[in-house]
């Protein structure tokens, strides 16, 4: 048994050093989902009325104490309360999250035949609203469409947007290096200072990269801007150069936050 003792020895000296790691893990994993979320704030208002507290412990300020004391319950209720959306969408996020998904990213070809048809669209002053699903699993919204698995083409995007059919006005989704769906209906942002002039398109695609980690590109069908969104954020108006370099480089990135 001398193996297995040589073998605890060596668990002991690392042990210390898994421990940190996973807890680094963990808290960066937390800090990307409420980053996403928008939930940062609230780690922000927790951090300081933590800090708060620190100052008056060490500090002997007994007042502050107690009254941080006694409302602790109160506010630990109202952050429940004004954050209930938020932390509604880190809960979403935690049970869709797919972490061992297999590796089904679109390839470079399949990302320039949906940009090719992003350009053509937006020289017609057409409306296009793709989602690219990353790590959080969005079945519900493809189930809300219609499903093609097709392959992906400019030739076929374009038929679906280009007219006034069943699927225009809805989503298409690209799963799985396939068009898994179209005319899907996507939820709409809940953010309270998005432009007056962004439409239900716009909207819609904000909304989807609130609730999941999907990047969406989206074309106006009043301007015939391009643009991202993803993280909920909007990037309004990209070249196709840059919406082909950021597709790439968010679907290699398989999800992780952006480093804006």
């Amino acid at each position: 048994m001398a193996w297995f003792q040589k073998l605890l020895s060596i668990y002991d000296l690392i042990r210390p050093i898994l421990d940190v790691a996973i807890l680094a893990f963990l808290l960066y994993k937390g800090y990307e989902l409420f980053a996403k979320t928008q939930a940062l704030q609230l780690v922000k208002g927790a951090g300081f009325l933590a800090l708060v507290y620190g100052v008056a412990f060490l500090f002997k300020l007994t007042t502050i104490q107690w009254v941080l004391t006694v409302i602790a319950p109160g506010l630990i209720i109202a952050i429940a309360i004004v954050f209930q959306p938020e932390l509604r969408k880190i809960i979403i996020r935690l049970g869709q999250t797919e972490f061992f998904r297999p590796d089904t990213k679109p390839r470079i070809g399949q990302l320039e035949a949906v940009v090719t048809a992003a350009e053509l669209l937006s020289r017609q002053k057409r409306g296009m609203l793709v989602v690219f699903p990353r790590k959080t699993n969005i079945k519900d919204i493809i189930e809300t469409g219609t499903r093609i698995n097709a392959e992906i083409s400019s030739s076929l995007i374009i038929a679906i947007f280009e007219f006034d059919g069943q699927l225009h006005d809805g989503a298409m989704v690209i799963q799985n290096n396939k068009i898994a769906a179209a005319g899907c209906f996507l939820p709409l942002s809940e953010q309270q200072d998005i432009h007056k002039n962004f439409g239900t398109r716009h909207r819609a695609s904000l909304g989807v990269s609130e609730q999941s980690d999907a990047v969406t590109l989206v074309v106006s069908e009043e301007t015939g801007a391009i643009s991202l969104a993803y993280d909920a954020k909007l990037y309004y108006d990209l070249s196709p150069i840059e919406v082909t370099r950021k597709l790439k480089e968010l679907m290699d990135r398989g999800g992780r936050k952006e480093n804006e």
